[in-house]
C-alpha cells in the first residue's frame, strides 16, 4: 500500500513538473466558480431532475437563497452535499452566491398530472384558504397569489417537483429542516397531517407557471404571522 501511494505521489509531481507553461488558465470569476453548483442545480440555476430532484434557485428572492445557505453552512437543514460546499464559506461570499442566482431568469418544468378531484380540492383549500379551525394560514397569504413569492425572502412554490415538496414539508414537520426563529414553517407544518402534505404537494405539482413569475414586491402582502427568515 506505501508503494502504490508513493508511486502515485511521484506520478503527480512528474504530470506537475511537465505540465506545459501555456496550459490555459481559468478565469476565476464567480461564475466559473459557480460550475460546481451548475452540476446538480442546473447551468443557469433551473434545477435538474436525475436520480434525484434538484430544485430550481433561479430567480428566488437574493435573501431568501441567503438564508438558505446560511442554514446548510450552520447545519439547520440536511445536505452532506450542501453542508460541506457552504460549510466554510463567508457571509459576503453567499451574499453573492446568491445575487447572482436571484438574477437569473427562472424557467419552469411543465405541470405534472393532476391529482384525483378530491385531492386537488382539499390541496388548493389549504393552499388559497388555509384552514382556521387548525389555526393554518393560506400559504397564498405569505407566498402570494401566484404562488410566486415575495420579496425580500420569500420563495415562490409553483415549478417544484411532488416529491420534493412532500420531502420538505416533511423535514419541518420532523425539525430536520430549520430556519431562524421564529421558524414559521416549522410551526405551520405542525400542524399538518400527512394528508394535507399529499394534496398541498399534488396541488403545487399540477400548477402551470404564471404569465409573471416574479416575486411580489416587498411589503405587498401583510403576513399572518411572524417569520424569522422573512
Amino acid at each position: 500500500m506505501w508503494v502504490a501511494v508513493k508511486c502515485s505521489r511521484l506520478a503527480l509531481a512528474a504530470l506537475l513538473w511537465f505540465a506545459p507553461a501555456h496550459a490555459q488558465q481559468v478565469p476565476d470569476t464567480l461564475e466559473q466558480r459557480l460550475v460546481a453548483c451548475a452540476a446538480c442545480h442546473g447551468k443557469n440555476g433551473e434545477g435538474l431532475k436525475a436520480n434525484e430532484y434538484y430544485p430550481r434557485i433561479a430567480g428566488k428572492p437574493a435573501r431568501y437563497l441567503f438564508n438558505q445557505l446560511v442554514n446548510f453552512r450552520e447545519r439547520r437543514r440536511q445536505s452532506p452535499a450542501m453542508n460541506y460546499m457552504v460549510g466554510f464559506l463567508s457571509d459576503d461570499y453567499l451574499r453573492d452566491i446568491a445575487r447572482y442566482y436571484a438574477m437569473q431568469p427562472p424557467r419552469y418544468p411543465a405541470p405534472q398530472e393532476k391529482p384525483s378531484s378530491e385531492v386537488q380540492a382539499r390541496g388548493e383549500a389549504l393552499m388559497q384558504r388555509g384552514d382556521p379551525v387548525r389555526k393554518i394560514p393560506a400559504c397564498a397569504a405569505c407566498h402570494g397569489e401566484r404562488l410566486t413569492g415575495m420579496e425580500p425572502a420569500i420563495p415562490g412554490l409553483v415549478g417544484l417537483e411532488v416529491h420534493y415538496i412532500g420531502a420538505q414539508m416533511g423535514a419541518w414537520r420532523n425539525r430536520l429542516r430549520r430556519a431562524q426563529a421564529p421558524d414559521c414553517m416549522a410551526n405551520i407544518a405542525s400542524l399538518l397531517i400527512p394528508g394535507d402534505v399529499e394534496a398541498i404537494a399534488a396541488y403545487l405539482a399540477s400548477l402551470p407557471p404564471p404569465a409573471h413569475a416574479e416575486p411580489l414586491p416587498a411589503g405587498s402582502l401583510k403576513l399572518p404571522t411572524e417569520c424569522g427568515g422573512a
